[in-house]
């Protein structure tokens, strides 16, 4: 979790780097920011040092720099915009391995995050294997609506036989 500061403390990265150092294989590193627009968080060095520890990519709900770096690198951050500016008497990291608020979603450590192009879920862990058993029916319904269509049935035939929503799924 990181807070925005008007000053240059002594050691300006050093929670910062402490968190990225803490990184386990298979992390996704989530940078709350409150949704700062102060300062470009998170960079190519984070996402070099933390691919390098295993972690699967970031999050952070605020501002990124070093975009062109990051794709080369295939490392995946998702933010919500880019500054071109770090953090340095800008922003400071206060803790880490905490609960946060992240894009208004409540992050827990151990909850299972997941990501693409069409957006970001956060699954409590608790709920994990529930929300995977149904998540494994929805897209199994869906692949053979996809199939069913390919072959010439039309969407009504399809709707009727498998449904968009069913079994409480949106």
């Amino acid at each position: 979790m990181s807070v925005d500061v008007h000053y240059l403390p002594e050691d300006p990265y050093a929670k910062e780097i402490e968190a990225v150092d803490s990184v386990k294989p298979g992390e996704v590193v989530i940078g709350c920011t409150n949704e700062s627009k102060q300062n470009g968080l998170w960079g190519e060095l984070l996402s070099t040092a933390s691919k390098v520890r295993g972690a699967r990519g970031a999050i952070v709900d605020g501002l990124i720099r070093d975009t062109k770096k990051i794709l080369e690198l295939g490392f995946p951050v998702f933010a919500t915009g880019t500054k071109p500016v770090d953090s340095q008497g800008r922003g400071l990291v206060i803790d880490y391995d905490i609960p946060v608020k992240c894009g208004g979603v409540l992050v827990r450590p151990g909850d299972i995050i997941f990501g693409d192009r069409d957006g970001i879920v956060v699954i409590p862990s608790e709920l994990a294997e529930e929300v995977f058993s149904l998540a494994l029916n929805k897209a199994t319904r869906e692949n053979h609506t996809r199939d069913e269509l390919l072959e010439g049935r039309t969407l009504r035939q399809v709707y009727d036989k498998y449904g968009f929503c069913k079994e409480g799924l949106p």
